[in-house]
């Protein structure tokens, strides 16, 4: 099977190796263009193969424009052809991206910045090059944050408690803080090397990667965290054959440790240590996320991903099928006399899809995937639902009358990854944790799947007026935070009334001139049982009062194009 998988990968590079070139990204979480090309779909402008479920994006020509930077050609571009036209090197963006928390850390999908209160900024630009099938697109990214101090869990609760929580967080990388005093790095961000051929692209990249159809959330890679080192053979454009069209990625790459604990206090009054030292190894991660759009069926997208997770030391001891495990068998008991894995893996496997209705200028669209593999078929049958985690959501554009180019955009997205009520009677694994694997599904301290972490729920409702690439909305969100270690870990309260669940409202928009594009967000929340600190409780009460925060979370970006 894997010489028949090498064999077909050779075979598509020879085919389409005449064919034109495209390399150059809009990277992952691009302010203003990135959605807007998504919206272009809606509206038949932009070929409804492209599934959006396999980013950055690369093809010009699936997005129906001549510079991917400059859409609406509102500027002239300072891009230079040489070489006969086989070289070309254009400066890529200024970016620069700012952030304030007034209370405690929020918001996600922000790559390489921070979970911080207080003002926290990112600026990355630099340029791209491309000659033939060769090219290079450099862009490093520098986080600046001022971090400052705030009520976290360990401000509010008794030794017992910090206990329970470390029982709980020990198995993931995932700090409430980045160390004390301002917090400053440089990454090399949205950057990588490649050989294009046709539609083929082979390469070494430092992108932010997003798997899914979801749009505020993907369950198995986001830019929730910074970009990590991989190697990648995947499409540009989808691959026509005669029942339909593929996309498709493979990659392999390098996970970093943030290196800070899960909470600023690691140890109690008495020396017993909270906190276990995680392994010093780095993480070999590697997946693929292919998709097919059947040919009779136009707009409907089906896929699947599946990542794996270990640290480095094991995986070079396991030989090529620990370096590429992809055909591993999904059940457990086909997998060393149903013991499992031979060293601590961590394992994902999830089933999308996408539905673009054109004439009705909407979507719909779903994820849904497993964190822990299943003992057999019957297993599966009778508890699909083990060890699961769900994106559901939809959008639609309606048309303000006597106005051709605008529209009212109208969306809302599920994302559920705390448990269900099976774990009351047996052990689940929670997502992005794991006990062996205690780095979890984590780079640099960031889970790299959706932004609302483990156990967290988030429902989304967001209406905005669109015209091109400018955009004006309002949203709503409900956000549960850890709820799995709340309900399983951290004993209920007055049973589940007393999860921490975020509240919030936000007026946002995105605007172009000329060469500047400028997005910003106000957002008001109001948590409700911040951290689960009880401040005046007894055991009588049903309400709990006192123990509401609000905090204001804004965001501003501008974006200069050359």
């Amino acid at each position: 099977m894997k010489k028949v998988f090498f064999v077909l990968m050779m075979f598509c590079l020879i085919i389409l190796g005449t064919r034109k070139l495209y390399a150059q990204s809009i990277p992952v979480g691009t302010p203003v263009l990135e959605d807007y090309y998504r919206r272009e779909q809606l509206l038949g402008k932009v070929d409804s193969n492209l599934s959006f479920a396999i980013r950055p994006l690369l093809s010009k020509e699936q997005l129906n424009t001549q510079n991917i930077l400059n859409p609406d050609s509102s500027y002239t571009n300072s891009a230079i052809y040489f070489g006969n036209k086989k070289g070309f090197f254009q400066i890529l963006p200024f970016s620069w991206q700012q952030q304030f928390n007034s209370d405690h850390p929020y918001g996600w999908n922000d790559g390489a910045m921070i979970p911080a209160k207080g003002y926290q900024t990112l600026v990355s630009s630099g340029f791209y090059l491309k000659y033939g099938v060769f090219s290079i697109q450099f862009k490093p990214e520098f986080v600046y944050a001022a971090n400052n101090n705030f009520n976290g869990f360990d401000s509010g609760h008794p030794d017992q408690d910090l206990i329970v929580y470390y029982s709980f967080h020990n198995s993931i990388d995932l700090p409430e803080k980045y160390g004390n005093g301002p917090y400053k790095k440089a990454f090399l961000g949205q950057s990588s090397i490649r050989l294009t051929f046709g539609k083929i692209s082979l390469g070494f990249s430092n992108e932010n990667l997003w798997w899914g159809p979801g749009i505020n959330n993907a369950l198995v890679l986001t830019n929730n965290a910074a970009g990590f080192k991989h190697l990648t053979i995947n499409t540009v454009a989808p691959i026509k054959t005669a029942i339909g069209n593929f996309e498709g990625q493979v990659i392999a790459g390098r996970l970093e440790d943030s290196g800070y604990p899960s909470l600023p206090t690691t140890a109690l009054a008495d020396g017993r240590k909270l906190y276990i030292e995680k392994r010093k190894d780095w993480r070999y991660f590697t997946g693929f996320n292919l998709n097919y759009n059947p040919k009779y069926i136009n707009g409907l997208t089906l896929g699947i991903i599946r990542t794996f997770n270990a640290y480095y030391a094991d995986v070079k001891t396991g030989g090529f099928n620990a370096y590429v495990p992809f055909f591993t068998s999904y059940t457990k008991q086909n997998v060393n006399q149903g013991v499992g894995d031979l060293f601590p893996r961590d394992q994902i496997t999830s089933l999308y899809a996408r539905w673009l209705m054109k004439k009705a200028q909407a979507e719909v669209y779903f994820e849904y995937g497993w964190e822990d593999n299943l003992y057999n078929l019957s297993d599966f049958i009778q508890s699909p639902e083990h060890s699961r985690a769900y994106i559901f959501g939809f959008r639609k554009l309606l048309p303000v009358n006597e106005y051709k180019n605008q529209h009212i955009l109208i969306g809302a997205e599920i994302t559920q990854t705390s448990q269900h009520t099976e774990n009351s009677i047996r052990e689940v694994g929670q997502w992005y944790l794991n006990y062996q694997l205690l780095h979890g599904h984590t780079n640099d301290g960031q889970v790299l799947g959706a932004g609302t972490g483990p156990g967290g729920n988030l429902q989304s409702f967001d209406v905005s007026w669109v015209d091109g690439l400018k955009k004006i909305g309002i949203g709503f969100d409900r956000f549960e935070h850890d709820v799995d270690f709340y309900q399983i870990a951290y004993s209920p309260i007055n049973g589940n009334s007393r999860n921490w669940v975020d509240f919030a409202l936000s007026v946002h928009g995105e605007w172009n001139y000329k060469h500047f594009l400028f997005n910003a967000k106000l957002q008001q929340i109001k948590s409700l049982n911040y951290q689960w600190i009880l401040k005046d409780y007894n055991p009588g009460q049903y309400y709990i009062p006192h123990n509401d925060v609000y905090n204001f979370h804004g965001e501003l970006g501008i974006t200069y194009r050359f």
